[in-house]
């Protein structure tokens, strides 16, 4: 196959303020500068005229880019927040649901440069940068070309007594992926790339990981708390043999069943060995990002609420009214201690929740750090006690930061992580 290109979601705003850079072909002219395109009765309202869809090219593929204003980055994290952000390639602008949507279309190479640099450092270790380039990529093109005969997940289920819901990548269907945290966070060259980033993609050009003959969907997550997760955890229910449970240390030490809730209790509220236990900060600065760096506990972390205030976070939250919470209690857990399930007992109703990540935005104001936490209640609080830092599936990003420092090559960093994937060249 040759090298794709692909279709970004960036922002999705009614009145998009973007600058070139440099000239750009559109409606057989050049244009640049800074411009203003508004949402207008259904249509495109720029430079005094009505359209239904614009491309902005560029004449100069590899070197011409264009700024948008006040993209957000961080979308429902703690530390969200807005950023003029540039961007390689065209810039496309669509109608979508009362508001323009704002699509960079960039080579898929080009893409991976600023993913790595967005999702960390571009100053992270080569070995580091060249594994997350590939899982990167196998990631993106698993989305693009899902397996034959595969038949779809089944949908979140939602009863009387339960919801069970999960989020993926397709509730995009304008473009093939989005800029933030719920693909793969991009920044185009906002976070400024450097040479090392470029060699990292150059030196695995067109390597994703495979498994029976399929690109491998390849997960990954900032701090898997020493545990990793299955796929089934988190997403519809089915598991991958790439993506398995497992310890991330680099010892024979056994990972006890995180499953069994004496087990998980015993986990969590210690701090075993584990590749992402680490409070070294080269290696931290490696995958944390400025505002990454403002959370400073993640490896083991604690949440603590007033019963009023869980009560009116969880109202909040879901809306539904359980009255007075008086219980959190665990139905089910994953391979790396991650609740699966969680009842929520109150005054006025009792409901099973879950997955993963609909727990974490349940119980915070934006996103528990992970699932894998206890409770303690007493004197009318609730304390969460967690682990890690996502969900917990395929490659931890700081564990795989410090395999990278010490010198493991990045064929080893995707062999601890993906057991059983190849590496398979699908383009030169």
């Amino acid at each position: 196959m040759n090298e794709p290109q692909l279709h970004v979601g960036i922002l999705m705003d009614p009145q998009l303020i973007f600058t070139l850079l440099a000239p750009y072909r559109t409606d057989r002219k050049e244009v640049s500068g800074k411009q203003t395109a508004t949402y207008h009765e259904g249509r495109i309202l720029w430079q005094g005229m009505l359209y239904d869809e614009l491309l902005f090219s560029p004449i100069h593929q590899a070197m011409d880019a264009f700024e948008l204003a006040d993209v957000t980055i961080g979308i429902h994290f703690h530390w969200e927040r807005k950023e003029n952000q540039r961007f390689l390639g065209a810039l496309k602008i669509i109608v979508d649901n009362g508001k323009l949507t704002a699509i960079n279309v960039v080579n898929v190479e080009d893409y991976l440069t600023c993913v790595i640099s967005s999702e960390m450092s571009a100053n992270a270790s080569l070995e580091l940068l060249k594994a997350h380039a590939v899982i990167s990529r196998s990631w993106l093109l698993a989305q693009l070309h899902p397996v034959k005969g595969v038949l779809a997940p089944p949908a979140p289920t939602e009863t009387d007594d339960e919801t069970i819901r999960w989020y993926e990548r397709d509730a995009h269907t304008r473009f093939d992926v989005c800029a933030d945290d719920h693909c793969q966070r991009y920044q185009g060259i906002t976070r400024a790339t450097n040479v090392r980033a470029e060699q990292a993609v150059a030196a695995t050009r067109g390597e994703v990981l495979t498994s029976n003959g399929n690109i491998c969907d390849a997960r990954y997550s900032k701090c898997c708390g020493g545990a990793l997760e299955e796929f089934a955890s988190c997403w519809g229910d089915e598991n991958f043999p790439y993506l398995q449970k497992g310890r991330d240390c680099l010892t024979d030490a056994v990972l006890p069943d995180l499953r069994l809730e004496a087990e998980a209790d015993r986990w969590i509220r210690n701090t075993p060995d584990a590749c992402c236990h680490t409070h070294d900060e080269k290696v931290l600065c490696q995958v944390l990002n400025n505002y990454d760096q403002e959370t400073t506990d993640f490896y083991r972390w604690t949440v603590e609420y007033s019963q009023d205030e869980l009560s009116e976070l969880v109202r909040q939250r879901s809306g539904i009214d359980y009255g007075v919470i008086t219980d959190l209690l665990p139905v089910a857990r994953g391979t790396s201690g991650r609740l699966t399930k969680l009842r929520i007992v109150g005054t006025r109703r009792t409901r099973v929740i879950g997955k993963e990540l609909e727990i974490r935005r349940t119980l915070s104001p934006t996103h528990l750090y992970s699932s894998a936490f206890v409770v303690d209640k007493a004197d009318g609080r609730f304390t969460l006690i967690g682990a890690g830092w996502g969900h917990g599936v395929g490659l931890c990003q700081i564990g795989a930061a410090l395999m990278g420092e010490q010198g493991y090559p990045y064929t080893d960093i995707l062999r601890h992580y993906y057991a059983g994937a190849k590496l398979t060249s699908l383009y030169t």
